[in-house]
């Protein structure tokens, strides 16, 4: 005689939804979420500019174009970590141009310096983030606010370093890490280093994301008090997440120098810009929920958007306008978007029957794939 639970078990296999079943369906299903929509949407815009303009089709036109979006697809990343764990972020317009300062006015033109910068940069980039991250998990103070004033007091330093003009850019050797590629590659010409830089730290984020910090990340964003009564250190995984987003912030400024050269303004608006490029890539604000891939597909998403807008000639000032409006949209589709697994089963047991177990995670069903940020 079977007992209850494997008849119920036996009764939920046998009504699995088909996308279940077939790898087709199961793609169609993962296109369908919000982390999904994104690289449809990213796919459409690009169809849409090179229609707009058949030059932009082009394989070297395009990999340049890739390299490019590579500084905000890497803060994006950054930013992810934070905004997943619940926070924000908004200090890495500010750190990038403290780095891109320092870049300028450090190293200069003493190629003896390239490495000592390097290594400064990227310890002031992790004190930052560690400052933030110790502010907001341990003094209690809201993450919108820290970073807020960490920004303000970047941008005074900079500005005092600097004297708000620009500054004569470091050496050569060093800003090829930004604007140096690799030649004769077929087809495309020429490979970016900012995208391979790129392509690597995307690879380590879904390793990360993977990893125990990756899943603890995620938990601590959907429910810090069942993180800790689990025995997460929520304070320090929350800390770690601020250090990669400055890190980020880092890496971008380095990259930014090759192109962009030294000047106070270097970075402006990054903050905002990777942040509705994560909320683009469907992760929730709150935290818990969304994919590291789909933020960085909605950093070339929403750069692929303002490339279109400049195609059909569409004034530049418009640009901060859309950007407001795609946050709100976005915002408002993941939303309800991913609630919709998380909904109660209808066809559930009820709470007193025979061989269902009581708690919270017995009225609802797992839900698969958005919720572990590994792609």
């Amino acid at each position: 005689m079977s007992s209850p639970v494997s008849t119920d078990v036996a009764q939920r296999v046998r009504t699995l939804p088909a996308h279940a079943r077939s790898p087709l369906g199961r793609f169609l299903a993962a296109a369908t979420t919000p982390g999904g929509a994104v690289f449809v949407l990213a796919f459409a815009l690009l169809v849409a500019t090179v229609i707009a303009n058949p030059n932009f089709g082009d394989p070297g036109v395009l990999i340049r174009f890739l390299g490019r979006t590579a500084p905000i697809a890497i803060a994006a990343i950054g930013q992810y970590y934070v905004i997943v764990a619940g926070e924000f972020d908004l200090s890495m317009g500010a750190v990038i141009a403290a780095q891109v300062v320092i870049a300028g006015n450090y190293i200069g033109d003493d190629t003896g310096r390239n490495v000592t910068g390097l290594l400064l940069m990227l310890a002031l980039g992790a004190g930052i983030g560690l400052l933030n991250g110790v502010l907001t998990t341990l003094l209690r103070v809201p993450s919108f606010i820290v970073t807020l004033a960490m920004m303000l007091a970047l941008l005074g330093l900079v500005r005092y370093l600097s004297g708000g003009a620009a500054d004569a850019p470091p050496n050569d050797d060093f800003r090829q890490i930004g604007r140096g590629v690799v030649e004769d590659v077929p087809i495309v010409e020429v490979i970016p280093y900012p995208l391979i830089v790129l392509v690597v730290l995307a690879a380590a984020a879904v390793w990360l994301m993977r990893r125990p910090f990756g899943r603890t990340l995620l938990a601590v964003g959907d429910n810090p008090a069942a993180a800790r009564t689990s025995g997460a250190r929520v304070w320090w995984v929350t800390t770690r997440a601020f250090v990669l987003s400055s890190l980020a912030a880092t890496v971008s400024g380095i990259l930014l120098v090759g192109y962009a050269g030294v000047h106070p303004t270097v970075g402006e608006g990054y903050e905002f810009a990777a942040i509705t490029a994560v909320v683009l890539g469907g992760v929730v604000l709150g935290g818990g929920r969304g994919w590291v891939l789909s933020a960085v597909a909605g950093a070339f998403a929403l750069e692929l958007l303002f490339t279109l807008l400049t195609v059909l000639e569409v004034a530049s000032t418009w640009r901060d306008t859309v950007q407001g409006l795609i946050i709100i949209v976005a915002v408002a589709f993941a939303a309800r978007a991913w609630t919709v697994g998380r909904r109660p089963s209808t066809t559930a047991a009820p709470p007193d029957s025979p061989g269902r177990t009581s708690g919270p995670s017995s009225t609802t069903e797992p839900t698969e794939g958005p919720t572990t940020g590994g792609i």
